[in-house]
């Protein structure tokens, strides 16, 4: 194992970035790019102020003050070898229940030239179905009515911006670091609709002032149990309360377009572009999609670990099946990529031993997952007559998943989908299942219309039903 320590003097680095949302994905992303950014003596004035919101950080937001903001990033390799770095670059911590003035005044601060966003595919607050920013929220309605007091993201960045035109500090930079296809847009729509409702004459001068750059981010980064901080501290030999590991694969693609300086990633990796619709797609299609395909059927088969779903030749039969057959045709390779390593990279990745990702995770929130992973190259599929087999025994197996709360072993669990609505519930409980096609999570595609989808769906629900997960899909490999 190889421990990395930053070389860089932490009190001279000034806080150039304003992040939103401290995880574990932030941490072994961005922060990493940027630790080793900061060796570079002419990048200090560009350490991360993080910025957390929710009541749930408390903990996290505790632990990391003790340690003095740093915190152990384990990169685990897929040939076995570790490499541990100390992460420096997290320069200041801001716990907005605590003190919320002074997440405002950041924002503000002049020196502040970017500020980045990691707060969940589902945190933007947009109507899946319109993908109109939901103004009528309870939270939203009370930070447009009360800017001086926000509560919500959009409340604090509006209320930040509005200090900062008052003190004539300068335009800034919006960088969203979330899963999400066109995430600049997205970004955009959710903060511009806010203010627009709240402040007409700040959202002028949003529209001059402030930059919505799109970006593509990758690392698999799982959650971090008891255990695991147990794990990582006794092979690091350290005593750090939160630590993070993370996959040895690491991509950042970004649309050069920040209107008040950027720090130089490119010099530790990132990739910097006019357009990075082909490699959101690329990633999106491939990498997310595979996810999903994986999730629900390796779980109902028992498996609660990724790396050992992956020693299961059925499932790895059906993913690149799935890849080449189902995706491939509809993704155009970027710039300098080889589509075919990068489809065997990914087969590598998710095999990997070291990293060990829950299957439980890949489950979470289907229903924000399937209209963003799932449903656009379905849609295509299904105009361009393809054989759907996979992805009706997928969606058949979400719906098992969800129903019956049984693996094949016998098992039960919880399932955890926090924006399932009621109507979603009832759909789900119908003994029916063609009136699960109704779900949310498929509104883009009127699938129940779609006779050979539908004819392939209730088959593969009745078998999963009937002889379980495992005998269904040998049946189709």
């Amino acid at each position: 194992m190889t421990i990395k320590t930053y070389q860089y003097n932490k009190e001279n680095i000034q806080s150039g970035i304003v992040h939103i949302g401290v995880g574990n994905f932030h941490r072994a992303h961005e922060q990493y790019y940027t630790n080793l950014l900061l060796e570079n003596n002419d990048e200090q004035n560009w350490g991360i102020c993080g910025i957390c919101l929710l009541p749930s950080d408390e903990n996290i937001v505790g632990h990391l003050r003790d340690q003095n903001l740093d915190y152990t990033l384990t990169v685990c390799g897929r040939n076995g070898e570790d490499e541990v770095y100390h992460i420096g670059s997290l320069t200041e911590l801001i716990w907005g229940i605590e003190d919320p003035q002074a997440v405002i005044h950041k924002i503000a601060e002049k020196e502040i030239k970017i500020i980045t966003l990691t707060i969940t595919e589902g945190g933007y607050n947009l109507d899946k179905e319109t993908n109109e920013f939901y103004l009528h929220d309870q939270k939203i309605k009370h930070d447009l009515e009360n800017p001086k007091s926000p509560s919500t993201v959009f409340g604090f960045i509006a209320e930040g911006l509005r200090q900062r035109k008052l003190k004539g500090h300068g335009s800034i930079t919006i960088l969203s670091c979330d899963n999400l296809q066109h995430n600049g847009n997205t970004a955009k729509r959710a903060f511009t609709t806010f203010i627009e409702a709240q402040d007409k004459e700040l959202a002028e001068w949003v529209k001059t002032n402030v930059t919505f750059p799109n970006s593509m981010v990758d690392r698999i980064t799982p959650a971090t149990t008891a255990e695991d901080i147990q794990r990582l501290n006794k092979k690091s030999g350290t005593d750090d309360q939160v630590p993070v590991y993370c996959e040895d694969f690491v991509q950042w693609v970004i649309e050069d377009n920040f209107i008040a300086g950027r720090p130089g990633w490119e010099k530790v990796g990132v990739e910097f572009t006019n357009d990075v619709t082909a490699f959101e797609n690329m990633k999106l299609s491939l990498l997310n999609a595979s996810h999903t395909l994986l999730s629900y059927p390796s779980f109902l088969k028992g498996y609660r670990k990724v790396d050992e779903a992956m020693m299961d030749k059925s499932i790895v039969k059906f993913i690149k099946d799935f890849m080449d057959t189902d995706i491939t045709p509809y993704v155009p390779a970027p710039e300098n990529t080889d589509l075919e390593q990068y489809k065997q990279t990914l087969i590598e990745r998710f095999a990997n031993h070291s990293v060990s990702d829950q299957v439980s995770r890949l489950c979470f929130d289907g229903i924000s997952k399937f209209p963003v992973y799932i449903m656009p190259n379905l849609a295509k599929m299904i105009h361009d007559h393809k054989d759907l087999t996979r992805v009706a025994f997928l969606t058949a197996s979400y719906r098992h998943y969800l129903k019956y709360k049984t693996d094949d072993n016998g098992n039960s669990y919880e399932v955890a989908e926090p924006w399932m609505t009621t109507e979603d519930t009832a759909l789900t409980a119908s003994d029916q299942p063609i009136d699960f096609l109704n779900l949310s999570a498929f509104k883009s595609v009127d699938l129940k219309s779609k006779e050979e989808f539908v004819k392939q769906f209730v088959q593969f629900s009745d078998e999963i039903k009937n002889h379980g997960l495992a005998s269904t899909l040998e049946s189709i490999i």
